[in-house]
Formats: C-alpha cells, sequence, structure tokens
C-alpha cells in the first residue's frame, strides 16, 4: 500500500497564510470604518476570534497586518506578467487575460480593501509602507518578465531601470484609479484600465518592452 507523502510543515505553512490573510481581512475593515488610531490589535485580535498574543505572533505591529490584502490586490497582476507568451504583445495579452479572468466576489472584496488601504495611506504612513512593499515587489517581478523577454539578467543595469519606470508608472496608475473607485464614480470615461497597464509598461521602456518577441 501506498502512501501520500508531504513536506513537513507543508500544511501549516498554508494554515498561516490563510490566518494572516484572515487577519487582514478583519484590520482592513477595521481601519477603513474606524480609523488607524481608533483599532487596537486587541479588537483585531478579537475581530477573528485569536488571542492577542497569537495576532503578535503573525504580524509585528498592528498596521503591519494590512501588508497581506494590499499584497494580493497585485496577485493578479503578478501572475498575468508570467503567463505572458513570447508570441503575444502586451496588449494582446493582458486582452485575453481579462477575457479569462473571473473574479470570485471574495476576491473582488479582497480588491476592494486593498484599494482602500491604499488610499487610506496618503494619510497614515505606516499603512503607506504596505502599499510601497507591494509596489516593490511587483518591481522585481516585473524586472524577471523584462529579462526573460530581453534575454538579459534580471540584474541588467537596463533591466531593472526598465522595471523601475514601469513598477512607478504602474504605482502613479494606480494611485490615480483608486479614489474614483471608493468615490464611486462613473469610470466609464477612463480607459480600459488593462488596456492602460500596458500602455504604462509600453511607454515606461520606451517600446522595450511589449512587442512580441522571438522565441
Amino acid at each position: 500500500m501506498t502512501t501520500s507523502t508531504r513536506k513537513p510543515g507543508a500544511m501549516s505553512e498554508l494554515r498561516r497564510r490563510r490566518v494572516r490573510l484572515e487577519i487582514s481581512r478583519e484590520a482592513a475593515r477595521l481601519f477603513w470604518e474606524q480609523g488607524v488610531a481608533a483599532t487596537s490589535g486587541e479588537q483585531i485580535a478579537a475581530s477573528v476570534g485569536l488571542s492577542v498574543r497569537t495576532l503578535w505572533r503573525h504580524f509585528r505591529t498592528k498596521e503591519s497586518c494590512a501588508e497581506p490584502i494590499v499584497a494580493r490586490s497585485a496577485e493578479w497582476f503578478v501572475t498575468a506578467l508570467h503567463r505572458w507568451p513570447p508570441e503575444l504583445s502586451i496588449e494582446d495579452h493582458l486582452a485575453a487575460t481579462r477575457a479569462e479572468l473571473r473574479r470570485t466576489p471574495e476576491e473582488l472584496a479582497d480588491d476592494l480593501a486593498g484599494v482602500r488601504m491604499m488610499v487610506l495611506g496618503d494619510t497614515e504612513p505606516a499603512l503607506r509602507s504596505a502599499w510601497l512593499m507591494t509596489c516593490d515587489h511587483v518591481e522585481k517581478e516585473l524586472a524577471a518578465v523584462i529579462a526573460d523577454r530581453l534575454g538579459r539578467p534580471a540584474d541588467d543595469v537596463e533591466v531593472r531601470t526598465h522595471a523601475a519606470a514601469a513598477g512607478g508608472a504602474m504605482r502613479v496608475l494606480n494611485e490615480s484609479l483608486g479614489p474614483a473607485v471608493l468615490a464611486g464614480e462613473d469610470l466609464t470615461g477612463i480607459p480600459d484600465p488593462f488596456q492602460s497597464m500596458a500602455r504604462v509598461v509600453r511607454v515606461a521602456t520606451s517600446g522595450a518592452v511589449g512587442d512580441p518577441v522571438d522565441s
């Protein structure tokens, strides 16, 4: 009889990520509803049925509880980048990604929470760090994708420069759209965000990245 095996700690790591995300969801809700200053670690812990001691095992400060929900909002873009086939332009790839994208209500709620924390970060420096950490992660992922498409190492200066420019432009785009989304403004006049992201990458890299490449 054969038995399945798994790496030691694999399930515990999965459980840890789930707990961190659940804490982050509740922290983001409390921060948005009552403000960061009025929210305590005790409140966050109680909202997910954990002890304060357990909360501090997962997060170093109450503000850092926002990090997983903010990072989650960028996961789809990072995933899309790594699935970008060489034979497609970035516009065609992101258009196809949009057609294939099926966001669950939970994912949409997480996206909204991430946008709220990004916007709240304008007046809360400790929350701002969570958003900037996510932007830094996206920049590193961009560097890996750009390096692959240009056939250069990820630490190549030109690759890193392209990634920094594209990552910075993506940050500006998100920060520009975020307040409008939360205000419930009519976004029909705003260009397709997927195509806006494609254009940002192409323009920020001066056209070096965006076209199909030879395999």
